[in-house]
């Protein structure tokens, strides 16, 4: 790698790290917006649609999922490998979404987005191949999605167990939330393809593969420390 090169993925790696400490203050943890929390606490009864909705919102904007999963597909080609790992995060999320807030399973809300984040960085480093560089093997990929969607469910279900959910209707109402998780990772699962699809036809992707999957680590760390400083100033405070 050029020097010229490595002083262009050092600009990117700061600019988002800046951009992201930055937004700090308000991102701190991922959560559900102020008005879809107002309305899980007071609703009753089965509320097949409106927790459907409420589920394919919380991963299209779910910046720390999209991530990850931008992490998984990056060289995937075909669309049965991608089936196959979504599929595998699909399996692990779901099940500790709806066993975790049905055994009202939970942890701080802080350090499970910061393992989330962790996955985040986990990925970039598989893709630019450091673990068989560092330790010389390479974590089964395949296991590590399923188990990382393990912990991407148990998230989903400490902030909705949170929100106190009533038992009128629950678990309709999850199952409806977790069938709106997977539309929602479908609809931007499409939109991460279509434009990877794109650049991947470009002759810069090649060239910038690396550099990207730096910054997606970057990002991560970022990401981590944040949720860390909000769960020990939590403690503190």
């Amino acid at each position: 790698m050029t020097i010229a090169s490595r002083t262009r993925i050092r600009s990117v790696a700061l600019a988002v790290a800046t951009i992201a400490l930055c937004c700090a203050g308000s991102a701190l943890a991922h959560d559900v917006a102020e008005g879809d929390r107002g309305y899980i606490a007071t609703t009753k009864g089965v509320q097949i649609g409106a927790f459907f909705y409420l589920g394919a919102k919380h991963m299209v904007t779910g910046y720390d999922h999209l991530l990850f999963l931008m992490g998984v597909i990056f060289f995937l080609y075909r669309l049965r490998q991608v089936a196959a790992y979504v599929t595998l995060f699909a399996i692990g999320h779901s099940t500790t979404l709806i066993l975790g807030v049905l055994f009202r399973t939970s942890v701080n809300a802080y350090l499970i987005d910061a393992i989330i984040a962790l996955s985040v960085v986990y990925k970039a480093m598989d893709n630019v191949g450091a673990f068989q560089r560092w330790f010389g093997i390479r974590p089964d990929p395949r296991a590590a999605v399923l188990i990382f969607g393990f912990f991407h469910g148990l998230g989903l279900a400490t902030k909705l167990q949170d929100l106190g959910l009533s038992s009128d209707g629950l678990i309709a109402n999850l199952i409806a939330f977790n069938l709106g998780v997977e539309t929602g990772q479908l609809l931007a699962l499409a939109a991460i393809l279509i434009a990877m699809g794109y650049w991947r036809r470009t002759t810069g992707f090649a060239r910038h593969a690396v550099a990207a999957n730096i910054v997606l680590m970057t990002a991560g760390f970022v990401l981590f420390g944040q949720q860390m400083a909000g769960y020990f100033l939590g403690v503190s405070a």
